[in-house]
């Protein structure tokens, strides 16, 4: 966990988002946080992230992860997380400090393919690829993998590289769950938010 704002903007600056804990980066609130861990991040490349739905996630929805959760889980690892990153690296500020400015907001979602579900007990990874950022708008390309059991994934992915990102490169035990295409968001000025009273 960083404590230290000088750590906060070593990492930023100097390097990326693995090891360090969603809840550190995300301006989301527990209940709406649907991310566990990054595994593998290139700045201005993309993100390799994962997360395991919780028994909250499915309530009321026949044990099954929404695929409307899953593309806000894929929108969290990939648009949130990699333009909150460079934001915070081009402002030269931490996280905690960026949400006193912007909010993340979705601006628009392309298409999504569903290929299978997920339920409670899986474990799943968002690969997001940056398609376009700039203007704190960011677009990504992606897929949803749900992992195979007894996996490792900080080991699988600690050889990963930008090359295997944009190729989708990884085993045959991964399923594809989703393909998601053009998902974009954009930090949105805070006062644009607040409502005169």
């Amino acid at each position: 966990m960083i404590t230290e704002r000088e750590d906060y903007l070593e990492m930023i600056n100097n390097g990326n988002l693995v090891g360090v804990s969603p809840t550190q980066m995300l301006l989301h609130g527990p209940t709406k946080r649907l991310l566990n861990a990054y595994q593998w991040h290139s700045p201005n490349k993309g993100i390799v992230a994962s997360y395991s739905p919780t028994e909250l996630d499915v309530h009321d929805h026949f044990g099954v992860f929404r695929g409307v959760d899953q593309v806000e889980a894929f929108a969290q690892a990939s648009v949130v997380s990699c333009a909150t990153f460079l934001e915070c690296r081009k402002l030269n500020c931490t996280p905690e400090e960026l949400k006193d400015i912007f909010i993340p907001a979705f601006i628009s979602i392309g298409q999504v393919n569903f290929h299978n579900y997920l339920e409670v007990g899986d474990t799943f990874i968002s690969m997001g690829n940056i398609t376009f950022y700039k203007w704190r708008q960011m677009v990504c390309d992606g897929r949803i993998y749900k992992v195979p059991k007894n996996i490792s994934l900080d080991d699988y992915f600690s050889a990963f590289n930008e090359e295997r990102l944009l190729k989708y490169d990884i085993s045959k035990d991964f399923t594809l769950v989703a393909d998601l295409y053009n998902i974009t968001g954009r930090a949105i000025k805070i006062e644009l938010f607040k409502k005169e009273e």
